[in-house]
């Protein structure tokens, strides 16, 4: 009784952000290639496992005026001259195989300028292979054993796998035995010497933990990159002789799972190291003949090898593969050579070449571009948008910086000095590079097939590999037949021998079928009891089951308490979360406030300071003005206090005078010298310059135009409010005189008043010339004097006695009484230089009503 068949349950789908993103960063390594001859200058030095330094060498010292400096660059890990082609696939290409057979994608590629090792990393040389034969070799010593048969897996258009029965995959592969191909790899062709060194890897290396439930099959592809256009390099194209037709360009697409990928692309299924190499090593042929046709190198594009790994589940039985296309898992590894990064000015390119320089360097530097922006956004928290679609290098392999799986980089350098710069580019670009983080790939679901079924399936007596089945081991127990041929007619003897041999076989077959019905029979028996034993199990697992379901019941009922309760403190929680939010926010509002308001109270309070010191100073300005003010009011003052004084002092002298002289004596008229002598000057103007040299005497008019004048104002000065007023142009009016505005003119004029003799102010202005003297001084030679005075209209004049009109009366005019002649004396001005006893022509004093 054959046990029903269960139905494969489906893969989960798996949502986004189900799981916590974690990043891993980019793995960049250093390779450093030895130098070709001994003699060469090195300006790269390895300090230690992770740590690199740049010299800067001797000719580059004397073109930058002597600047020397040293770098350093690190990185995840350095690998020296000495390291060899299998140290170097442990650390770096190892992990990236394990993942691939696991399920999870892998990227490698190689960077650097022309000549520093790329391609001898990438594939090597005889006898030491480099990372792409020695990635194959692990892949097929890890899944050997588990390999589907060829054509059970059909690649299609649009990146996915088709699955096919064994029947199906039979019938193609007679197809394609009938019709041999000579460039189809086949496992029992010859391997070509051309490469046999280089994937003859003598250390055996397998990947630990792979599943044996499950079939695997190996598809390889292999394009380029030139001129910014894709091709394929595994294409059969017919060969014509007349009208050779180019290799046609590839177009990039995107799948229903968001992965880019060259639509069209040729993808071979390899079954050993050998036939995947003689892929590779095809395509390497055909490439350098396309370069030659298209006047390309093999510097000139960048290749990209791709291993691509099938997984499938074997059925519940361990039989067949699983006919179920949503459990085939695709895994993908890219090895990429890079092409060599340099500048134009040292290949001397022109043309064409000089155009594929530019295309390379472009690609180059879109790479670049799309590793800062993808940095800047991650350390900054920017949603810049990468520019992957600038470049279809960066538009093939988006997906591995979005996740897809991991990315590894070597960076191969050249320690000679004449590689310097561009060496110096590639480092800067590394440590942009290996700061770039790619989200760690998601773990595949398991199958939920029970595990171990190849080996139970083997066991039960399955089909296993070329061991001889039951029918044959049966028929091996029958007794030999006897030779049949009978040659003689009268053979009597062959025929017997054939019958009773028969007989006996007969005979045993009776028995073995006897003995085999006594085995059904009791195989029934142990079955029916077996199938009542399953019955009593499964009545009494049902109880348990019953049990189970009503405490798994009560439970339910439990936690559904405990979510309702869990949703409350939630709620709640949400609650307090918020008012504390809102008292947090009140909080900082206050303290914002109160900022504020301590900012507004420091301005407040400082700007009083300064309107406390501005008052300060305009009380101090206002004091000493109004200081002066009144010095100069209280000069005034006195002036007019002796002037008024004075002239007290003559009207008494002038009634004295009138008084004491007796009536019939006439006045005499005095001597004006001895007025003059007896009129005191009172100068209220200070000196002119002390020190001057003395005055020349020489008249001259007045040039006050052209020049520029110090005009001297004393500040004891009274102010007249005559019309005309003095006005010099050009002039540095100053209150006391200085050598700093007597250096600055070649004039100088003094304001000088004093009261004249009828008592009016007199202004002088006192003009001379500024001379330099020959001790670096000013000294001043006045020239000339003007007089400014004021006379009243209504001033008195004395009338002669020789020519007085007679009086009506006929008797002579003379003053005969003492009123008259004090009225006469009193209205004398000021100053005057008449003295009593003159005789004016006046007017009586006029009395007060």
């Amino acid at each position: 009784m054959k046990p029903a068949r269960t139905k494969t349950p489906r893969k989960p789908p798996v949502k986004k952000g189900a799981q916590t993103t974690l990043k891993d960063p980019v793995g960049v390594y250093c390779r450093v290639r030895p130098l070709s001859l001994l003699d060469q200058e090195c300006c790269i030095e390895v300090i230690n496992n992770t740590t690199v330094q740049l010299h800067t060498p001797e000719g580059y010292r004397l073109n930058r005026n002597g600047d020397y400096k040293e770098t350093q660059y690190s990185f995840k890990q350095v690998f020296g001259t000495h390291t060899t082609q299998k140290e170097l696939f442990d650390v770096v290409a190892n992990p990236l195989v394990d993942d691939l057979i696991h399920g999870k994608n892998g990227l490698l590629f190689t960077y650097g300028v022309t000549g520093s090792g790329k391609t001898h990393t990438m594939t090597g040389s005889p006898g030491e292979g480099g990372l792409l034969p020695r990635c194959l070799d692990m892949i097929f010593n890890s899944i050997g054993s588990f390999q589907a048969k060829r054509y059970v897996f059909k690649s299609n258009d649009r990146n996915s796998m088709d699955i096919q029965c064994e029947v199906d995959a039979l019938l193609e592969r007679q197809k394609r035995e009938a019709t041999p191909n000579p460039k189809t790899p086949s496992s029992k062709r010859q391997v070509d010497p051309e490469f046999v060194d280089m994937i003859n890897v003598q250390e055996f290396c397998k990947a630990e933990e792979v599943d044996e439930d499950s079939v695997y099959g190996v598809f390889v592809s292999y394009i380029e990159i030139y001129n910014n256009y894709i091709y394929d390099l595994l294409e059969e194209v017919p060969f014509d002789p007349i009208k050779p037709k180019p290799p046609q360009s590839k177009l990039l697409r995107e799948d229903k799972n968001h992965n880019m990928y060259v639509a069209g692309c040729t993808e071979v299924e390899v079954k050993s190291t050998e036939e995947a190499f003689e892929v590779f090593w095809r395509g390497q042929k055909k490439r350098r003949i396309a370069n030659t046709h298209l006047n390309r190198e093999s510097s000139r594009s960048h290749s990209v090898f791709n291993i691509k790994l099938v997984q499938a589940p074997l059925d519940a039985d361990g039989d067949n593969v699983l006919q179920e296309k949503e459990q085939i898992t695709i895994s993908q590894l890219s090895l990429v050579d890079l092409a060599g990064s340099e500048r134009t000015n040292r290949t001397k390119a022109e043309g064409n070449r000089l155009r594929e320089a530019g295309n390379i360097n472009q690609s180059l530097m879109t790479l670049r571009t799309c590793m800062e922006v993808l940095r800047e956004n991650q350390m900054y928290g920017t949603n810049k948008m990468v520019p992957y679609r600038d470049s279809k290098l960066t538009h093939l392999f988006k997906n591995y910086f979005d996740g897809e799986g991991k990315v590894r980089m070597i960076v191969c350098v050249n320690p000679k000095a004449e590689d310097y710069e561009e060496s110096l580019q590639v480092m800067r670009f590394a440590e942009v590079t290996q700061e770039v983080e790619v989200a760690r790939p998601i773990d595949r679901p398991i199958c939920g097939l029970t595990p171990g079924r190849r080996y139970r399936n083997q066991a039960r007596g399955g089909p296993v590999g070329d061991e001889p089945l039951v029918s044959e081991m049966v028929l091996q127990s029958f007794p030999p037949l006897p030779p049949c041929e009978i040659l003689n007619i009268n053979d009597e003897q062959t025929l017997p021998r054939l019958i009773e041999a028969l007989e006996k076989r007969h005979q045993l077959r009776q028995m073995m079928t006897d003995e085999f019905n006594k085995q059904a029979i009791t195989f029934k028996a142990l079955l029916q009891e077996f199938d009542n034993a399953v019955l009593n199990k499964e009545n009494y697992i049902q109880g348990k089951l019953n049990e189970k379901e009503k405490v798994i019941s009560g439970q339910k009922l439990e936690i559904e308490r405990l979510e309702k309760k869990n949703k409350t403190l939630e709620y709640k929680i949400e609650i307090l979360e918020k008012t504390t939010t809102i008292y947090e926010e009140d909080k900082r509002s206050l303290q914002q406030e109160l900022e504020t308001q301590n900012q507004k109270l420091q301005r407040q309070f400082s700007d009083k300071r300064r309107l406390e010191a501005r008052l300060q100073g305009m009380m101090t300005e206002t004091t000493m003005k109004w200081e002066k003010e009144c010095e100069r009011r209280v000069a005034a003052k006195q002036l007019e206090m002796q002037n008024k004084l004075w002239v007290k002092d003559e009207k008494l002298k002038q009634l004295k005078a009138i008084v004491t002289e007796p009536r019939t004596e006439k006045p005499e008229r005095p001597s004006r010298e001895r007025d003059r002598e007896k009129v005191t000057q009172r100068s209220v103007s200070p000196p002119p310059v002390p020190n001057a040299p003395p005055i020349r005497l020489r008249h001259r008019r007045s040039r006050s135009a052209g020049d520029r004048w110090v005009d001297h104002k004393p500040a004891s000065n009274v102010q007249t409010e005559t019309v005309m007023q003095p006005h010099v142009p050009h002039a540095i009016t100053v209150s006391v005189a200085n050598e700093k505005a007597l250096a600055k003119c070649e004039k100088y004029m003094l304001t000088h008043q004093e009261l004249a003799s009828d008592g009016e102010i007199e202004t002088k202005l006192i003009k001379g010339d500024v001379y330099k003297t020959r001790g670096g001084g000013q000294s001043v030679q006045f020239t000339d004097i003007e007089t400014l005075k004021q006379e009243s209209p209504t001033g008195r004049k004395r009338r002669s006695s020789t020519a007085a009109p007679a009086q009506p009366d006929g008797t002579e005019s003379e003053w005969t009484d003492v009123e008259t002649r004090c009225s006469v004396a009193v209205e004398m001005r000021a100053g005057s230089q008449l003295g009593p006893g003159y005789q004016h022509h006046a007017q009586p004093k006029r009395k007060k009503p």
